[in-house]
């Protein structure tokens, strides 16, 4: 785990550092978009728009405080659906002078769709924003003509000298003609009549001389309005005929209340000069965590513009080089298993396992076969189990070993996959109370996960069986089907099999793709166990008794059992049957045991070829039976590439049949070509040539049958769990040797 190791932790945390950092650095250089003077290009396109004596409407804002969640989402889309020409924000439009603030700015500004323009204000100058201000847009003060209306924008940060502010504007005044007079200035010359929230005596208009003689210059040249932003409020007065509105509304620290409230102000200029104004208020509310995380992204946003960023840059990088560098020459490393361990207590006494599937009995297929044999050999052998798996109808009324989980729903038409619901907490309690001694994971998701889960929290080793190849089954999973099959499925089994302490896979092929995708937990081989004897059992009249019921004659029997689903290529097998009737004068059947989804689709397709008399889908065959069915056939043909061993194909070579299987990783080790049988590629012409071989060839097709028989003498249920109890007490011991070099002791 990389937890337990400060120094591989804190490599990764200076790599994922290095990764951010260039990350955004080219980002805000090759995706972000430079700006200056934006405030020509708005003026022109106010002009465009605002016609002489004509009447026009605009909007004024304050304390946008690149606001996303109130501003751009809410009140933008109101304003270019409102129907005027321009808006005006009335000071504080960013939370700080950074240039990251601007750009943002910027950024939410390109999605209105009428021209803008800034006041320079308090949030605008600092961490020296007016050099960046002046830049982007334009000088601190200036003035336009908008139709018949003047528009003039004052700087009240102290960054340019009020006196000199102030003969420029009465300059100015003095030779304007226009009908209507609009001042914009950051912070308040006059004080609200309610209590602003959290103001300060900094929030307003200073020093007092500048407040003064702006007030008599606003008297002497009847300036009808004046807009101000700095407080979180809404607020007019009337002083000698002149409107002093304080608007803060449009994004920043906003109490939602009578007096504090999300708004814009709308501004109307009548043909003649009248200018009136409505307040615009928002019922709008931003929830307080998104404020917490808008602030942190503009935090982390600002990080990428300050002077410090490529120190941090090289530091990250050289730490995370020294690291590396020193695990790689002082800290060995052991590429071999691990030998020196001692199973011995753990084979001595009897093991308690608690297994965790998401499919068992009465479900048919073969992961729950191969857990009902597994726990029939380990019982005998005298531990004790516990399965905890989905809940079905028509299962056994008495199982004392298994624990029945309900399900939140199924999928597929026979329900082949059950949701069990793994939030009930009685599973946990009966598996604590059951106490195992290790955990058995048969799927990495779900049961397999919590199973996973209650492992690490009773402390015992977690061991994985990988029964399934998942990318075959991208068919069951709601989403797509190629992002399932090439990226997640295999990203899952890698996930989950690296935090067990052990893998159990059927197949050499197997253990090889496990290494290939990344799992490094030790892996053990393990082929799944036959009842070989089972099938030499079988009564000659059974036989016989079957052949009449499916009214056989002389023909030879093919046989094969599968799920008819998707993933086991049962179409493959049809259309190379239905080849192979017109190239052999043979009689032959095919008879298809399993059940599956696709069955109805799949007799369709038998009955359009016209192959009822030689391909018969049998159905569902009890387990008990399963041995006359494979009796009764001459060869075992097989075509899904989904399996990780493929335990039919050992059970057919155990009745004594050849094989003619398609090459896949649970085939390639089971399937000797030319000894129990052949392998092909996916090409139907090789395949049906082997087939016919078979069928065409008596003197063949026994000396395969026979020598198929002693290969699967070797996979008997017995010594199937006389292996895996001693995988179980290998890892037992594994796991203790690494608790106690943590200084934990395994019980």
């Amino acid at each position: 785990m990389i937890f337990r190791n400060p120094l591989k932790l804190l490599f990764y945390l200076c790599l994922l550092v290095v990764l951010l950092l260039v990350g955004y650095k080219v980002y805000l250089n090759l995706f972000t978009e430079d700006f200056e003077g934006v405030h020509t290009e708005q003026v022109e396109r106010i002009g465009r728009l605002v016609e002489p004596g004509k009447p026009f409407s605009f909007a004024v804002v304050g304390n946008i405080n690149n606001s996303v969640g109130i501003f751009e989402d809410r009140i933008i889309p109101e304003l270019n659906g409102s129907g005027i020409e321009f808006m005006v924000s009335a000071g504080n439009a960013v939370s700080g002078g950074g240039e990251d603030k601007y750009r943002a700015l910027y950024g939410t500004l390109s999605h209105l769709d009428i021209p803008y323009l800034l006041t320079f204000g308090a949030h605008e100058y600092e961490q020296f924003g007016s050099f960046r201000f002046y830049d982007h847009f334009g000088p601190h003060f200036f003035s336009i003509q908008a139709g018949n209306a003047r528009l003039i924008f004052l700087d009240s940060t102290g960054k340019t000298p009020w006196r000199w502010q102030m003969r420029w504007l009465n300059d100015l005044l003095k030779q304007d003609s226009s009908k209507a007079r609009i001042l914009f200035i950051g912070h308040p010359p006059l004080h609200p009549d309610q209590n602003a929230p959290f103001d300060q005596k900094a929030d307003y208009l200073a020093p007092p001389e500048f407040r003064d003689a702006l007030l008599e210059t606003v008297s002497d040249h009847n300036i009808d309005q004046v807009f101000s932003a700095n407080l979180s409020l809404y607020s007019e007065k009337s002083v000698d005929g002149t409107t002093f509105i304080t608007t803060g509304g449009a994004g920043g620290l906003v109490m939602n209340n009578d007096t504090s409230f999300y708004h814009y102000v709308r501004v109307n200029v009548s043909a003649e000069g009248d200018v009136s104004h409505s307040l615009q208020r928002m019922e709008v509310g931003q929830h307080p965590v998104l404020k917490r995380l808008e602030s942190l992204w503009f935090f982390i946003y600002s990080v990428f513009y300050t002077g410090y960023i490529n120190f941090l840059l090289i530091v990250a990088v050289f730490a995370a080089i020294t690291i590396k560098l020193y695990g790689a020459i002082f800290i060995g490393k052991d590429y071999y298993p691990d030998y020196d361990l001692d199973p011995a207590p753990w084979l001595e006494r009897p093991l308690r396992v608690a297994m965790f599937t998401n499919n068992y009995l009465p479900f048919i297929g073969g992961v729950p076969i191969s857990i009902e044999r597994l726990r029939r050999g380990l019982e005998k052998l005298g531990d004790k189990l516990l399965i905890v798996a989905p809940r079905y109808k028509g299962q056994p009324e008495a199982e004392a070993h298994v624990l029945r989980v309900p399900s939140l729903f199924s999928m597929g038409e026979e329900r082949e996959f059950r949701l069990a619901n793994i939030f009930l907490g009685r599973i946990r309690k009966r598996v604590r109370a059951f106490g195992p001694d290790i955990i058995h994971l048969h799927h990495p998701f779900w049961l397999g996960s919590l199973g996973l889960f209650v492992a690490r929290r009773l402390k015992v080793p977690a061991i994985y069986t990988y029964h399934t190849r998942l990318e075959h089954y991208a068919h069951f999973v709601p989403l797509p089907g190629m992002l399932f099959r090439n990226l997640i499925s295999h990203a899952l089994i890698k996930h989950f099999a690296n935090k067990c302490d052990g893998v159990i896979v059927p197949t050499y092929s197997t253990e090889e793709y496990l290494r290939m995708i990344g799992v490094k937990t030790p892996t053990f081989v393990q082929p799944t166990g036959i009842e070989y004897q089972r099938f030499q059992d079988v009564r000659p009249e059974d036989i016989e008794q079957l052949r009449d019921q499916l009214n056989l004659g002389d023909e030879k029997v093919f046989v094969s059992v599968s799920r008819l689903s998707n993933e086991k290529n049962i179409d493959f097998m049809i259309e190379a049957i239905d080849a192979l009737r017109r190239e052999t004068d043979v009689p032959f059947r095919f008879l298809m045991i399993g059940d599956g989804h696709q069955k109805d689709r799949l007799q369709e397709k038998i009955e359009q070829l016209g192959l009822a008399q030689y391909f018969t889908l049998v159905g569902a065959v009890p387990p008990e039976d399963m041995a006359i069915w494979y009796r009764l056939g001459d060869a075992f043909l097989f075509a899904s590439k989904s399996e990780t061993q493929g335990m039919v194909i050992l059970e057919a070579m155990a009745a004594g049949l050849p094989v003619v299987a398609v090459r896949s990783s649970g085939i390639e080790d089971v399937v000797r070509h030319g000894f129990n049988g052949f392998k092909t590629p996916e090409k139907q012409d090789q395949w049906r040539a082997q087939v016919k071989k078979l069928l065409e060839d008596d003197e063949l097709r026994e000396q395969l049958a026979e020598q198929a028989l002693d290969f699967a003498k070797d996979y008997s249920v017995e010594q199937f769990a006389t292996d895996v109890r001693t995988i179980y007490a290998t890892s037992l011991a594994m796991f203790a040797k690494k608790r106690s070099r943590s200084g934990h002791t395994l019980q």
